[in-house]
């Protein structure tokens, strides 16, 4: 998979995996990175499938549709390519915080719902649900930070619900953050994911 790799000033720090939104590529979280956590690893990947020229994660059939058969494709495609990379980089790869924006933020939750331990944190800026009536692993002890819009023309309210509540079943900590710059990643959202990986980062630690 194209991708970019940049090795942090501090290896006991998590790896950041960072998955684009539909039409952007490997390079456009990375400040985003810097914001999060600016000694980390950094590991930006761009989606494999192509829609009308922009790349995605993963197909779709219609606006909030997935192709449900390829995105399981795509999400066992990413599980052996993280592992590939962390032999490849000798990052850890029990060490993975995923970072997401719209189509990356459901590909990296499809990871969650397929993998048990595939990241010990992750960030999901404006998450769909990717799948419904599955079986999830046990996320004990795996920490979610969902950033959501009250007013995001693409995704209900009731869909963040949904994710927050499936989550939670399954034994993850779920924080959401709710704000109303509609799809759009705000500085406030991403100041409040910051502050959230900073603060358990520092109860890890302690």
């Amino acid at each position: 998979m194209i991708h970019v790799f940049h090795k942090g000033k501090d290896v006991t720090k998590p790896t950041l995996v960072l998955f684009h939104g539909t039409g952007g590529n490997e390079q456009d979280l990375l400040p985003l990175a810097g914001l999060l956590s600016p000694d980390s690893s950094v590991l930006g990947i761009r989606g494999n499938v192509l829609e009308n020229g922009m790349p995605r994660f993963f197909r779709r059939l219609a606006e909030g549709v997935f192709d449900e058969a390829d995105l399981i494709f795509r999400t066992h495609e990413i599980k052996q390519f993280l592992d590939e990379a962390a032999a490849q980089y000798g990052f850890d790869a029990n060490n993975l915080v995923a970072v997401g924006y719209s189509n990356g933020a459901n590909i990296a939750g499809s990871l969650l719902f397929h993998y048990k331990d595939v990241f010990r944190a992750a960030i999901l800026l404006h998450p769909m649900v990717p799948f419904r009536n599955i079986t999830l692993p046990s996320l004990e002890g795996v920490s979610i930070f969902i950033g959501a819009g009250t007013n995001d023309p693409l995704i209900t309210s009731s869909e963040t619900e949904d994710l927050e509540i499936i989550l939670q079943n399954a034994g993850a900590e779920v924080t959401t953050h709710w704000g109303n710059q509609g799809h759009r990643l705000s500085v406030a959202e991403a100041e409040a994911a910051r502050d959230w990986l900073q603060m358990r980062s520092t109860s890890t630690n302690a």
